[in-house]
């Protein structure tokens, strides 16, 4: 730690009142008001997109396809365009909208279930054709919109309501890193893994989403952000144990990280060592 770090005095009461230095709610956030649970992180997740689209000043060129899940509450909060897609079926919505309006910023907006278990061959090609659109994961391991049971990115050990002794290899299988294999596929240009679990992982991950957005925007290719988010209700945990679970279940699994950028792959085993 470093000898230069302000430390906070609570020892006692403040000289002076807190003041407020910074707009708190995203310009193009409608509403703070949801209905998703309480501990839930794709709110957080959300205003990474949201801020990053305003700073990169795209808000009146940007285009939203939405897929089926929880997250779907957010269309009508959101101060941009969005359109809804089938369950799994946002890359391909995605793709036919950037190649009718290849100067627009398009990004998919998608759940692990939607994703990786209803859409994996949409989002696989996509990426494969090097389409030029940024699909963004929200990735906490459940069905959070049916009743919290096991996905495809669903890591070994965790509780669903379908597996309620843990996910077992024998019987369900291993979960796919959705993240690991996009990354190695040419048409990817960017691919990167977040999470929401400490407000440094928020910021690290806001960087991420700008970084693929900038990459579609220079018309890299296809970019891929995956954000681990929390979900106590699905976890059967309580809420305030939810960023911990995060971190020490589907984080020491589905690694945090840039996996690929600049051309140049980083194994697990690498960003492992970084952790």
């Amino acid at each position: 730690m470093s000898d230069r770090r302000m430390i906070l005095d609570t020892s006692r009461p403040p000289e002076a009142s807190a003041v407020k230095t910074a707009r708190d709610t995203p310009p193009l956030l409608l509403t703070e008001t949801h209905d998703l649970c309480p501990g839930c992180g794709e709110p957080l997740a959300m205003r990474t997109l949201l801020e990053s689209i305003d700073e990169l000043g795209a808000a009146q060129n940007t285009i939203g396809v939405v897929g089926i899940g929880c997250y779907t509450a957010f269309s009508p909060t959101t101060d941009i365009d969005s359109v809804q897609a089938l369950h799994g079926r946002a890359p391909s919505v995605a793709t036919g909208i950037k190649r009718m309006r290849p100067g627009t910023l398009v990004f998919t907006l998608q759940g692990d279930g939607d994703m990786v278990n209803e859409g994996l061959q949409e989002v696989i090609h996509t990426a494969a054709r090097g389409e030029s659109v940024t699909c963004v994961l929200l990735n906490n391991g459940v069905f959070g919109e049916t009743g919290g049971h096991m996905t495809a990115t669903t890591v070994l050990g965790q509780r669903t309501k379908n597996s309620l002794e843990g996910r077992d290899a024998s019987y369900h299988g291993y979960p796919i890193l959705i993240g690991d294999l996009l990354a190695q596929l040419g048409g990817t240009t960017y691919a990167a893994r977040g999470s929401v679990d400490s407000p440094a992982a928020v910021s690290r991950t806001k960087r991420m989403v700008k970084k693929a957005f900038q990459t579609q925007l220079k018309g890299g290719g296809f970019s891929f952000v995956e954000i681990l988010t929390m979900c106590p209700t699905g976890w059967f945990i309580p809420t305030a144990q939810g960023p911990g679970y995060l971190d020490e279940v589907l984080g020491s699994v589905h690694v945090t990280g840039e996996l690929k950028s600049g051309g140049k792959l980083v194994t697990t085993a690498e960003l492992m060592a970084k952790r």
